[in-house]
Order: structure tokens, then sequence, then C-alpha cells
């Protein structure tokens, strides 16, 4: 689909006269997904094989086998759980590979609109709250948002709709009148299913590979297109 009918496909589906609150999932949405994709795909495994004394190539197949077994759930999103699990310093080799930590195209600028329009901004994110401590020191995000809610802290994730229960616990939105932004097709699934009624994803989570299925939801691909 071309750039320009994208745009005006999602504009057209938008009245933000209607919503009040806007909901953005951080990894794959508001930062380029390559950086969680090269360290849990390449450099995690290779540091994993090197203390294990094996061939690279075991190494990650072993750790994909692993993740295999816990995607979608709490633990495969949390810091602890692969720190216990593979005896690893997983933030201090986050560090290591920090550099890669990059805003998606026009978000801040998103971001700044939407607090002059007097929408409330929420972080709704799966990862793990050390891992949005980091992230948010390496690109100064912070100060856009009213709340930074992770899943951890509600202990139920995304895919959940305990999830959706517990976050309107805290932060009373009507799903009648939320956005959710965000790039994983089974969060916005579960999303659906609570009733949130403005969904849109992103064509291209990661910057170094090619766009991915978005399904029938409303995408993008970047934030200049969702602009009021």
């Amino acid at each position: 689909m071309p750039t320009s009918g994208l745009s005006a496909e999602v504009r057209a589906q938008l009245d933000w006269s209607a919503i009040d609150t806007v909901l953005l999932d951080m990894d794959g949405t508001l930062l380029d997904l390559n950086f969680d994709n090269h360290f849990w795909q390449t450099h995690l495994p290779q540091r994993y094989a090197e203390a294990r004394g094996l061939p690279p190539g075991s190494g990650r197949e072993e750790l994909m086998a692993r993740y295999h077994a816990r995607a979608g759930t709490l633990a495969w999103y949390s810091v602890d759980f692969w720190e216990s699990e593979l005896e690893l310093d997983i933030m201090r080799l986050k560090e290591e590979v920090a550099h890669l930590i990059d805003i998606h195209p026009h978000v801040v600028t998103f971001l700044e609109a939407m607090r002059a329009a007097g929408k409330r901004v929420v972080l709704a994110t799966n990862a793990h709250h050390k891992s949005v401590t980091l992230k948010m020191a390496k690109t100064g995000l912070t100060p856009h948002f009213d709340a930074i809610v992770s899943s951890h802290a509600l202990d139920a994730a995304k895919e959940e709709q305990a999830f959706w229960q517990r976050l309107r616990a805290i932060e009373p939105f009507d799903p009648a009148r939320t956005l959710l932004v965000d790039d994983s097709l089974p969060v916005l699934d579960s999303a659906r299913r609570y009733g949130i009624a403005h969904l849109v994803t992103i064509r291209k989570p990661d910057t170094q590979k090619p766009v991915k299925d978005t399904g029938d939801y409303p995408a993008i691909d970047d934030f200049s297109q969702l602009m009021p």
C-alpha cells in the first residue's frame, strides 16, 4: 500500500475528538525493535555460548528453544527470569549493545502534539522495568508520558485480559475513547477483545527487517501519519 494512501486511511479512521487516552507500546512502536532483536537473537546467544563453552550455533539453538517455550508469557519479557534461567547478567549485556537503542521517526513530535492536544499519554509496555529504565535513560522520553506502566507491575502480560483490567484500575481510561498503538498482533487482539475502540499497528517495527504482517489493523509507516 502506498504511503500516501496509508496515511489518508489511518487519519480517516481516527476521530481525535473521540479519543481521550493514548496508550503506546515501547519496543517496536516508539523504539526501533532492532535493538531487542539483535540482543536476544545475536548478542545474548553469543555471550551464552561463550559462557558455556558451546559452539555459537548450538548456543543460539538452545536459547531459541527456551524463548519459544515462554513466548507470550510474563516470564518471556522478564529480565529477572532470564538472569536466573541463564545465570547471566542480562542488564550488563544489554549495556554492551545499548548504542542500538533508537527512537522511531517523528515519535517525539507526535508525543508533543498529543500533550498539546490535551490527550492523556500512557506508555503501556510488556518490557521489564529494568529495560524501561535503561531505554528511558538512553532516549529521554520519560517527560512525554503522564504515566509509564509495565505489565510486570500488574503481574499480567498485555496478551492477557487481566492486563487491561488491572491497567484500568490504576489508569481509569474509557476503552471506547482510547487509542492503542502497538506492533504486536496478539496484543492488539487482546485489546480489541477488551473493547479498546481505536487500534493502530506499525508496519516496520525493526528498521533492519522487512515490513511485517499487520493483519486487519490500520498500519502506519511512521508517526507523522498519526498526527492530528
